[in-house]
């Protein structure tokens, strides 16, 4: 496999490929981050992560160097990133929103602190002993965008009544979360009067094909799974979704505020931004193994009412009176 080199400005976010990056100055301590989306997509949040390092007392070219990765779906070059990593042995190795890379780097080292940005339990995912007292080289923050599933799939029923069959679309290369996804799914569902169909994608012509086999199913609506690459392709999401008028919910607000029906979940610029917290607190010389680990306490309810009529949906007023945003 060849690798690539490069650090771009896109946006005004620095921008590194998957596969290795530019040598830093070695006079700073390099915070690495690592994501699975695409960083056209990613400026707020790659924003929010620098507000939590400068909430800690860093600014990025004044006394930190960060190392922006975005793996863009091909999961499978987080190996060779964290071995460069690993070999020039950076200060923090950051992974919100993007647990196969957190559970990678905690697979590759022991030594570098790793901060966790993850929709579900970091104890039974293995990351940390425990919530508490996480011991070892890792901390973080879980935002619950599995346990919240649930909650999804009723807010989908309340707004299409008449919901049958709901088709669940995941990224395989990010194992755990579809796993968890699906049971979740496959749990409530029934409970709802529904059956879920499963779909894969993990690129962008998988997305397009996973749309062509939904509409061919008969789907009456959709649940995005949370994921990396799936959230930074919101865009086509709620492109695909319109053309098939598909109401669909995702986990994030990001998602509404791109054209998706709704999304529930915690939000997940405050969890970039926590993540920067912690990362910058252990360059300062705070161990991981005394940060506990964070978790999401506030959950968001977004409605795009432009979609909800475009889609003929008759909104129940309840429903827009419990929405934090309802975007016209």
């Amino acid at each position: 496999m060849k690798r690539r080199e490069f650090l771009g400005i896109l946006g005004g976010v620095a921008v590194a490929g998957p596969v290795s990056v530019t040598a830093q100055p070695a006079a700073l301590p390099v915070v690495a981050f690592l994501n699975g989306g695409q960083p056209v997509n990613a400026t707020t949040n790659a924003a929010a992560f620098r507000k939590g390092l400068s909430e800690a007392g860093l600014v990025e070219g004044r006394n930190v160097t960060i190392e922006f990765h975005w793996f863009e779906g091909k999961y499978g070059q987080v190996p060779i990133v964290l071995a460069d990593l690993i070999r020039r042995n950076v200060a923090v190795i950051a992974s919100p929103g993007f647990p196969p890379g957190a559970l990678a780097a905690k697979a590759a080292t022991t030594t570098i602190p790793i901060v966790f940005g993850v929709g579900d339990d970091p104890v039974k995912l293995g990351l940390v002993a425990s919530v508490s007292r996480p011991g070892g080289n890792v901390t973080g923050i879980n935002f619950f965008v599995h346990e919240a599933i649930s909650k999804r799939l009723s807010l989908l029923k309340e707004i299409v009544p008449q919901a049958r069959r709901i088709a669940v679309l995941n990224n395989p290369n990010n194992t755990d979360a579809a796993a968890t996804t699906m049971r979740e799914a496959r749990t409530v569902a029934p409970t709802l009067g529904m059956e879920v169909l499963e779909f894969e994608a993990r690129t962008i012509a998988e997305i397009d094909a996973a749309f062509a086999a939904i509409a061919r199913e008969k789907a009456d609506g959709l649940l995005i799974g949370g994921d990396g690459f799936l959230q930074s392709r919101r865009g086509q999401l709620a492109t695909l979704a319109a053309r098939d008028r598909l109401p669909a919910i995702a986990a994030s607000r990001e998602n509404a505020q791109a054209g998706v029906l709704m999304s529930y979940g915690a939000s997940l610029t405050d969890m970039f931004r926590q993540v920067g917290i912690y990362a910058g607190s252990i360059v300062k010389g705070v161990k991981p193994a005394d940060l506990p680990v964070l978790q999401s306490t506030k959950f968001e309810f977004a409605l795009n009412l432009q979609t909800a009529r475009a889609l003929g949906l008759d909104v129940p007023p309840t429903l827009l009176a419990r929405a934090d945003e309802v975007i016209e």
